[in-house]
């Protein structure tokens, strides 16, 4: 494997391929190779970023952060359809995440659960028809992050600009990287496959009302940074129960933790260095492989975020309650929807035979 390829390599691939190797030397090479590539993609994140803000406006970080976890996961990721019909696709993704925030955010609750429901629809079906590219966890967290982060006036003109850019930007890279892959699947195979028999097609939609109804018992309670409790949400929604179990136990250990680890290093740095405290949950987070390592210091670095609006005690608070019931309730969402949709889709195919039998 080459020096590049190396570095191509997500976490877990690095580590098994750094276990691989017998001799201390080598071992000790592949894990400086490793560490390199972690302060690559921390400089890199950072820096982009920084343009982004320098271009776009402090107040449209987030928008650079959506953007960033766009073009990287494009890397490796496709949309699972024609490459027209993909860019397409980009763009309207895009698109929602330009507006469907911003009405969100202002119409009253009832309305803006009836808006989420049907912005986070359409990313799921534009987005995520391929399961395995996980491309959700791109889009209904950019999403998320942008709906939690609002701006109005110039800013929000420059967020249009800054969306648009990222909508060019990845399909650029979705382009390049997967151009000569060729699929029959088109757009519209995306609407005519969906169907509730589908796994796929459950597990669209009880996202969709799972994250969206976690913001609305959000709104609802006034729970500070709602938008934690639908990225919990999202987190842990799962085709199968058994990946719910596992994320819903690693979900609420891993903030626990997190919060523990933030706690103990904010009280050892010094103040000036508070502000190196979400650094270190990014570095953390990159070095990690099981996805409860990860979720602690997401943590910290959501944290350290939330501590110059919430301070660090209500920080810590809400952290540690919007996961811990976001988790508990997709669970429980689970058990609830799967028997009624199986329920109503069986009697709608009854009704459809005896329909068609007479």
């Amino acid at each position: 494997m080459t020096f590049y390829q190396e570095l191509q390599l997500n976490q877990a691939g690095s580590k098994n391929y750094i276990s691989s190797f017998k001799e201390p030397k080598e071992k000790l090479k592949h894990i400086a190779i490793y560490l390199f590539k972690i302060i690559i993609n921390v400089a890199f994140s950072s820096l982009f970023i920084m343009l982004f803000s320098i271009l776009f406006g402090i107040g449209n970080s987030i928008v650079g952060l959506a953007v960033l976890l766009s073009i990287m996961a494009f890397r490796f990721s496709d949309l699972g359809i024609r490459m027209s019909h993909s860019i397409f696709c980009m763009f309207m993704i895009f698109g929602i995440l330009a507006v469907g925030p911003k009405i969100s955010n202002s119409v009253p609750v009832g309305w803006s659960f009836c808006v989420n429901i049907v912005c986070i629809m359409l990313l799921m079906l534009f987005g995520s028809h391929n399961v395995v590219m996980f491309n959700h966890s791109t889009f209904v967290l950019s999403y998320l992050l942008i709906q939690g982060y609002d701006v109005s006036g110039h800013t929000y003109k420059m967020r249009l600009l800054g969306l648009f850019f990222g909508a060019v930007l990845t399909s650029v890279i979705l382009y390049h990287k997967h151009r000569k892959i060729k699929y029959k699947r088109s757009l519209k195979s995306i609407f005519q496959e969906f169907n509730l028999s589908s796994t796929r097609t459950r597990w669209q939609i009880r996202m969709t009302l799972v994250v969206s109804s976690a913001l609305l018992i959000a709104n609802i309670l006034g729970v500070p940074k709602a938008y934690w409790m639908g990225i919990a949400a999202m987190s842990v929604t799962f085709p199968f129960k058994n990946e719910i179990v596992e994320r819903v136990k690693f979900r609420a250990i891993g903030n626990i933790l997190g919060c523990v680890l933030f706690v103990a290093v904010y009280f050892i740095l010094p103040e000036s260095l508070h502000g190196f405290i979400g650094i270190i949950g990014g570095i953390g987070t990159g070095l990690s492989v099981s996805y409860g390592w990860q979720t602690a210091f997401n943590s910290m670095s959501a944290i350290s975020i939330a501590i110059s609006v919430l301070g660090i005690k209500y920080a810590i608070l809400f952290r540690i309650f919007n996961n811990i019931f976001s988790a508990v309730y997709t669970l429980l969402f689970y058990h609830i929807f799967e028997p009624a949709v199986k329920f109503v889709n069986n009697c709608f195919g009854k009704l459809m035979i005896e329909a068609n039998s007479e």
